[in-house]
């Protein structure tokens, strides 16, 4: 346990550093009985609970605002089981998304969902944001891959949700914990489904002279009936920081780089090669490169993995949102986007999960500039309402947490958001498990907690 405020500042915030609150205490379990107990002595207490595992979520989901008990499960990080024959594993949720895989590859399997952050984000990360990834166009997000739960609920109480097979029978009540944020109950164990390594992999590397002709070339892709792996496209801005970290020899002069992965049998992939070929030769694509061996194509997805990084080397601070978009709103969003950065005179990068038009606006900046961030801030609402207008909506992985919020309501009716607030008083009535996160409190939406949050501040204050 962990009560001095200089450990307890290691958990004020997760990735989303915009905000930050200290929790109460720190405790950090290794076992589904250590979690019911402290749960149990938090509920006699009244104390909120705030589960955590590796603080590389982007939307403040493990910032504990009203204080209370920060719940690190990172040391339940145990792979318990590796079944091959009905491809699944049993793990503990402090496990790492890769260590899954890792443990699954001497039986040619793995863990499909693949955030950027896998080899630190942990399962139960994963299934509290419901993660995706670049490989999610064809995989399908984390609820897609979860078979089993073991949960603690808020009294103590310890459930299981499905078991080996994901049953088709009563409520889906996986579906509904995973991406509910820590806010029905704690997440200990899981049974997550694994799949065969593809026979055959193409990936490719294409650069074009702008980002609206590679966003038509992306729906051009989808349209032909080719559903790609994954389909990423990165702007200028992100291309050259990246090129200035890893030195990979990417194209300067671009305006726009787009990776297509294809998986699958080997003679399914000759052709769909070739429509993919036909597609961003269409568009404008002026050099196509086909990665040659695994090698080459890890260097790639290494690129595209370090990019958020990379844009360090531009401002030390750096703002990432996750709004959707239909596929064929992709080239006027991005239009759009640039227009909404050049009014709040922020630098905009953008990388996109192009094929399932999950955006990945970067605004950068630097946090001791308060009219920067102030900008920031603003710049993010006005995108985020964008998504919305376009037909689409506010999170494709990353979550609500504290950081959307306060733009529920442009994305919901108020009887959807009391929907979502009867399933929360069935699962946590006394309002225990990560509060004041997800659904806006009824008439005060602009509350943000036992914790004041600079985000709110500056939203409800303008």
């Amino acid at each position: 346990m962990l009560t001095d405020n200089v450990d307890l500042a290691v958990y004020e915030c997760d990735a989303e550093t915009l905000d930050f609150a200290r929790p109460d205490v720190v405790v950090l379990p290794d076992s589904t009985e250590q979690v019911a107990s402290i749960i149990k002595i938090a509920a006699q207490y009244g104390l909120p609970v705030t589960a955590r595992g590796a603080g590389t979520g982007l939307s403040g989901g493990a910032t504990s605002i009203m204080g209370g008990i920060s719940l690190v499960l990172t040391r339940m990080n145990k792979v318990l089981q590796v079944d091959p024959i009905d491809r699944l594993a049993v793990a503990q949720v402090g496990a790492t998304n890769l260590s899954i895989s890792e443990a699954a590859a001497g039986f040619g399997l793995y863990f499909a969902p693949d955030p950027s952050s896998q080899v630190a984000s942990t399962v139960g990360g994963n299934i509290a944001e419901n993660a995706g990834g670049p490989h999610t166009l064809k995989y399908g997000m984390t609820t897609n891959h979860i078979l089993g739960l073991k949960v603690v609920l808020s009294n103590g109480d310890v459930i299981t949700l499905g078991g080996r097979v994901r049953a088709n029978q009563g409520l889906d009540l996986i579906g509904l914990f995973a991406g509910s944020e820590g806010t029905l109950g704690v997440a200990t164990e899981a049974i997550l489904r694994l799949i065969p390594r593809a026979q055959a992999i193409e990936t490719m590397l294409a650069y074009f002279p702008s980002l609206e002709t590679a966003g038509q070339a992306v729906s051009d892709i989808v349209a032909s009936g080719v559903i790609p792996a994954a389909m990423e496209l990165i702007d200028k801005i992100t291309l050259n920081a990246v090129e200035d970290a890893l030195h990979y020899g990417l194209r300067r002069d671009a305006e726009a780089l787009l990776i297509v992965e294809l998986d699958g049998p080997r003679a399914g992939i000759i052709i769909q090669r070739e429509i993919v070929e036909a597609c961003i030769g269409k568009n404008g694509a002026f050099s196509v490169q086909w990665a040659n061996d695994a090698y080459e194509r890890t260097k790639i997805w290494k690129a595209r993995k370090n990019a958020f990084g990379a844009l360090g080397r531009i401002a030390p601070n750096a703002y990432v949102l996750d709004g959707v978009i239909p596929r064929s709103k992709l080239a006027q969003a991005i239009a759009q986007i640039y227009a909404i950065g050049r009014k709040y005179d922020l630098i905009v990068a953008n990388v996109y999960h192009a094929g399932d038009g999950n955006l990945h606006p970067c605004m950068l900046y630097h946090r001791d500039n308060a009219d920067e961030v102030k900008r920031v801030i603003h710049c993010g609402k006005e995108i985020l309402e964008l998504c919305v207008a376009l037909g689409g909506t506010l999170s494709g992985e990353h979550g609500i947490g504290i950081e959307k919020i306060l733009e529920m309501p442009i994305a919901f009716t108020e009887s959807d958001l009391e929907a979502m607030r009867c399933v929360k008083r069935a699962f946590d009535p006394t309002n225990l498990c990560n509060p004041s996160k997800i659904v806006p409190a009824p008439k005060s939406c602009g509350e943000s907690g036992g914790r004041a949050l600079l985000r709110h501040q500056i939203l409800t204050s303008s």
